[in-house]
C-alpha cells in the first residue's frame, strides 16, 4: 500500500496562491500585527486540520464569517484576511493519484478504527452536501499523520444552487485549502471587498 504519490515521494508544488481567511474584525487585525492564524482541528473539518482558507474566494470567505456569525448570534464585525500561501508539498485532492492513495488506504483506516474499539465516523448534515464531513477529516488526519510531511491539503467542493435553470455550474463551488504548516503562509494583506 502506498503512501503519497506512486512514485514514494511527496509531490511538492512550487507555486503560490492567493488564499481568503474568513474570522473576525479583532482576529483580522491581530493577525496583520503579527499575530497567528488560528488553525481549526474541528472533528468535521473538510480537509483535516488546519488554517483554512478559500482559494482566490475573497467574497466566499466574508460570506462564510457572515453566516457564521448570524448563527451564533455573535455581535462581532466579520472580517476577511488575505494570504500568499506557498503550497509546498501539498496534498491536492484535485490530483488523482492523491485520491486513489485514500481510495487504497481506507480499508487500513476501517481496520485501526475496528482493532481500536472505536466505531467509524460518518459523514452528516442537513443537506445532502453534508456538511459534516466527520469520516472525510478522520481519514485525512489519520492518513497525513500517518504519510508525514504534508504542509497544505487542498480540495474542490461543489456546492450550492445552480447558478441558472439547468446549469450545472454550481452558486457556490470553491477550491478550499487547509494549510497545516504556517511557515507556507509567507505574507497576509487586507482585500477590497464588497461594500
Amino acid at each position: 500500500m502506498r503512501l503519497g504519490s506512486g512514485s514514494g515521494e511527496s509531490v511538492r508544488y512550487d507555486r503560490q496562491v492567493l488564499g481568503y481567511h474568513g474570522c473576525t474584525e479583532v482576529a483580522a487585525q491581530q493577525i496583520h500585527e503579527g499575530g497567528r492564524f488560528k488553525p481549526s482541528a474541528n472533528d468535521f473539518d473538510w480537509l483535516g486540520k488546519g488554517t483554512y482558507f478559500w482559494e482566490f474566494g475573497p467574497d466566499r470567505a466574508l460570506r462564510f464569517i457572515e453566516e457564521k456569525l448570524a448563527r451564533q448570534g455573535s455581535a462581532e464585525r466579520p472580517a476577511v484576511v488575505g494570504a500568499i500561501i506557498q503550497l509546498g508539498t501539498c496534498f491536492d485532492l484535485l490530483d488523482t493519484e492523491n485520491t486513489s492513495s485514500l481510495s487504497d488506504v481506507f480499508p487500513l483506516f476501517e481496520k485501526a478504527m475496528a482493532e481500536a474499539g472505536q466505531p467509524l465516523p460518518v459523514n452528516a448534515g442537513a443537506s445532502t452536501e453534508r456538511k459534516l464531513r466527520r469520516l472525510d477529516c478522520a481519514v485525512l488526519n489519520w492518513y497525513l499523520d500517518l504519510a508525514g510531511g504534508y504542509q497544505t491539503v487542498r480540495g474542490c467542493f461543489l456546492e450550492g444552487p445552480p447558478v441558472f435553470p439547468g446549469a450545472a455550474l454550481l452558486a457556490e463551488a470553491h477550491i478550499q485549502l487547509a494549510v497545516r504548516d504556517p511557515a507556507c503562509i509567507i505574507g497576509t494583506f487586507r482585500p477590497t471587498l464588497r461594500s
